[in-house]
């Protein structure tokens, strides 16, 4: 079920009292026609949407359809495509020029950069203004900040968490079980007396991830597993080889002393088997965290989960692009689809509904407001994090009362990045990113896993990324940062 999946899926997030008081709204709520002409030909929007395709849309389609003519006099043609293949085939629609209206797009699936950049999305700068003001008024300002790319917005980033935190996650039920104290861990240092004390009662590794794992750095980098990164504490804004910084090589020497006594899996730098999560057989990993996430893993899981800090709560590039909704240049009515994306990111009545599908039917609304699931959602199971503003969904019953208050106080208090709305431009040294790339597949998961001895081994990679050519990417960077930040007057 996607609402459980959310727990690995990391919903990133932000604010807004006047939407969450709508929360369990009428039909009456929300934005209305927003000014549109009831005497004008009705508009069909085609809406590419990601998930699995389920059984009842059809049937929910119809219910949001009569709710869209009657308020914005448009209707919806709802297409889901499935995880697997949704880039792909957003790719070749795309590219063919298929007239559509509206897709979601992020950092991870459909790009919304490259996509920006091919000239595939409007700028909806003008739009928000004219027919997008609810969604404006509900959005943290950091979620606009990082969606901007040279100064125009492209996309609507789903309200959720908004910033990022990198948390080191314990199986409870084998902390109680060796009674270990979990309660001073800050650090991937002051985790060791815990793995010592495990691996001598259980005789197995206790921090547990695989090729993909990386710990805490605290560095935004500008694009995933190469070196060129600004600290989160950062004032000059200068990009450094993050590799060759005291830090890190203090980060990795302790992995590397992990994985020598055994505290690591043997093949974590080339396992991608991430199902130690099935079989309970590990005590602590690292994860990306949200408020009453351990309430949501728990549930995932099957078994207890707490976790602890281990960086500060950061709004990045990556987190704010993590979930979007962006308008077709091909489409023949962007006003229109603007029109529908304010009714869907403001009105709780059309949220819930496209969330959960038909109450009384797929859910039942409870006396205090609450929902439960009927057995008719198994037919109408959506990806919750990906349909937009998530503070006006209705609660399920086992949900705590204050979580999205809670959502917006983690949002409201996280820092923001330096880079937040800086989006680095490749075209100039595609070469150069494409070796980087090779380098970086050979050397970075036995870096970050803690597999080789960081001392002789980060020297071998930055010979083999200044080959590549990195100093030439690093300045070129740097170049852009620099007329980013003039730009913006940081």
């Amino acid at each position: 079920m996607w609402k459980k999946k959310l727990a690995t899926m990391v919903s990133l997030v932000t604010v807004f009292s006047v939407v969450l008081a709508g929360c369990g709204g009428s039909k009456d709520e929300g934005s209305s026609a927003s000014g549109s002409d009831k005497k004008e030909k009705p508009y069909q929007l085609v809406w590419y949407q990601i998930g699995d395709p389920q059984k009842d849309t059809d049937k929910v389609v119809e219910k949001i359809n009569e709710y869209t003519k009657e308020k914005i006099n448009a209707t919806v043609d709802l297409k889901m495509i499935g995880f697997g293949d949704y880039s792909k085939k957003m790719q070749v629609i795309t590219a063919s020029g298929e007239p559509y209206d509206i897709a979601f797009t992020s950092s991870w699936a459909n790009d919304y950069l490259q996509n920006v950049a091919k000239g595939a999305f409007v700028a909806i700068d003008d739009l928000l203004d004219s027919k997008g003001q609810g969604i404006v008024k509900a959005l943290d300002p950091k979620f606009i900040e990082g969606a901007k790319v040279d100064g125009k917005i492209y996309g609507i980033p789903t309200n959720k968490e908004v910033a990022t935190q990198r948390v080191f996650r314990f199986n409870k039920q084998l902390v109680d079980k060796d009674k270990l104290d979990i309660s001073n861990v800050n650090s991937l240092e002051s985790l060791e007396p815990i793995l010592k004390t495990f691996k001598e009662k259980e005789g197995y590794a206790p921090l547990w991830g695989d090729k993909n794992t990386s710990p805490y750095l605290a560095y935004d980098f500008i694009t995933e597993k190469l070196p060129m990164a600004v600290p989160f504490n950062s004032t000059d804004y200068k990009v450094v080889n993050f590799l060759d910084q005291p830090d890190t090589m203090k980060t990795f020497e302790t992995l590397h002393k992990y994985y020598k006594a055994g505290y690591l899996p043997a093949d974590i730098a080339t396992s991608t088997n991430s199902d130690y999560q099935k079989n309970g057989k590990w005590l602590v990993d690292m994860a990306d965290s949200q408020p009453y996430a351990d309430l949501t893993w728990s549930r995932s899981m099957g078994y207890d989960v707490e976790s602890k800090p281990a960086g500060d709560a950061i709004a990045t590039n990556t987190s704010v692009l993590g979930s979007m909704m962006a308008i077709s240049s091909t489409s023949e009515n962007p006003e229109k689809a603007m029109e529908f994306l304010n009714l869907l990111n403001t009105d709780p009545y059309l949220r819930n509904l496209v969330d959960m599908g038909i109450e009384g039917t797929h859910y039942k609304k409870n006396a205090d407001g609450t929902v439960t699931d009927l057995p008719a959602a198994k037919d109408y199971d959506m990806p919750s994090f990906a349909l937009g503003n998530e503070f006006i969904l209705n609660l399920y019953d086992n949900d705590p009362k204050d979580k999205w208050e809670q959502f917006k106080k983690f949002n409201t208090d996280a820092n923001s990045s330096p880079l937040l709305g800086f989006h680095f431009d490749p075209s100039k040294v595609q070469t150069e990113m494409a070796a980087l790339k090779n380098v970086s597949d050979e050397y970075m998961p036995a870096l970050m896993t803690g597999t080789v001895d960081p001392k002789d081994y980060i020297a071998k990679a930055d010979q083999k990324f200044k080959a590549a050519g990195l100093d030439t990417v690093m300045a070129e960077v740097q170049k852009q940062v620099d007329e980013w930040r003039a730009a913006q007057k940081k």
